[in-house]
């Protein structure tokens, strides 16, 4: 596009700008700025709480002995056991049997003046009597073609219950104290072993496999009533009354090994006294129901043992490397 020839345009007479007079601009005065004071906070230091020292639990302690306990107790090695006696009160012990054959399962009768066992004295299984220094002893079964044994008294001293293989099987029978008129209780196909007669005289513990396995079962003193107390797959054995006829004390293998248990005679209440990877076994009651004294071989040989009714505070009652300790029975002065 053409680009338009300026015109000559007059020069402007030059317009004096007036000289404006400064006006002071104040320069503000700064003025502090006041950095906040902070306002403190109370930081409330924490009333220090007493530190609870934990009181230490106290270790049981052992239940005292009825005064006048004896606990008589199978002991030896080998082919050789015999029945011995120790008196609480003093430690002492003292054996009663002197042969070379097992004698085994010592029981009180009730006034503490005899002693029943089984012993293979004559070349098989009998039940034994005798008094309680070892004197009298007597062949009460003298059956030579069955094995008898696992004696107990009943409470008014006048007859023994025990097992034997008379009949075929193995079953639970009673006697009078002397041997004479013999009765069979159980007649089941199973076998029946290790009776042991309540408090009261009314009735009767022992084990039975009737029903697949050794299970605890409870019958009236005359057989009648033969009732189931234990029901467990493991194995269950040596069923022993507490003093007052409401508990019963038993080893089982229900948790792999034996161990002892407690239950009421109605099967309720079940409890494990013992904890331990050995075996305890045989358990029986000290006649004021306070404690339980029991074999075990927690100590790498069969020692007896005793401790609280419940199971608390294990204390050995012998203390006999090589030798085997078992099958405890006590027996105190009323």
């Amino acid at each position: 596009s053409v680009t338009p020839t300026p015109s000559n345009t007059p020069t402007p007479t030059a317009t004096q700008t007036p000289t404006a007079t400064p006006t002071d601009t104040p320069t503000p005065t700064p003025t502090d700025t006041q950095t906040p004071t902070a306002t403190p906070t109370h930081t409330l230091t924490p009333t220090p709480t007493d530190t609870l020292t934990p009181t230490p639990t106290a270790t049981p302690t052992l239940a005292p002995f009825p005064e006048g306990s004896r606990i008589a107790f199978a002991s030896g090695e080998g082919e050789s056991r015999q029945i011995c006696v120790m008196n609480l009160d003093d430690g002492g012990q003292t054996c009663l049997t002197d042969n070379d054959s097992l004698n085994e399962s010592p029981t009180w009768s009730p006034d503490g003046e005899r002693l029943a066992f089984h012993s293979e004295q004559d070349g098989n299984w009998e039940v034994y009597s005798m008094k309680a220094d070892g004197s009298d002893q007597k062949n009460l079964t003298n059956r030579s073609d069955a094995n008898d044994g696992s004696p107990s008294w009943s409470a008014d001293g006048t007859r023994i219950a025990f097992d034997s293989t008379r009949d075929g099987n193995v079953g639970i029978y009673v006697m009078n104290a002397d041997g004479s008129g013999v009765i069979r209780l159980t007649e089941d196909q199973g076998d029946n072993w290790q009776p042991a007669w309540s408090p009261d005289g009314s009735r009767i513990a022992f084990v039975s496999n009737r029903d697949g396995n050794a299970e605890i079962y409870v019958m009236n003193a005359d057989g009648s009533n033969q009732t189931r107390l234990s029901d467990d797959p493991a194995w269950d054995e040596s069923p022993a009354w507490s003093p007052g006829g409401t508990r019963m004390a038993f080893w089982s293998r229900r948790d792999g090994n034996d161990e002892i248990y407690v239950v009421n005679v109605d099967g309720s209440g079940l409890q494990r006294l013992t904890y331990d990877a050995a075996n305890d076994g045989s358990p029986c009651w000290s006649p004021d129901g306070a404690l339980i004294a029991f074999d075990s071989n927690r100590d790498g040989n069969m020692e007896i043992k005793v401790m609280n009714a419940d199971g608390s505070r294990p204390t050995n009652l012998t203390n006999s490397p090589y030798i085997q300790d078992q099958h405890p029975a006590w027996w105190a002065p009323e």
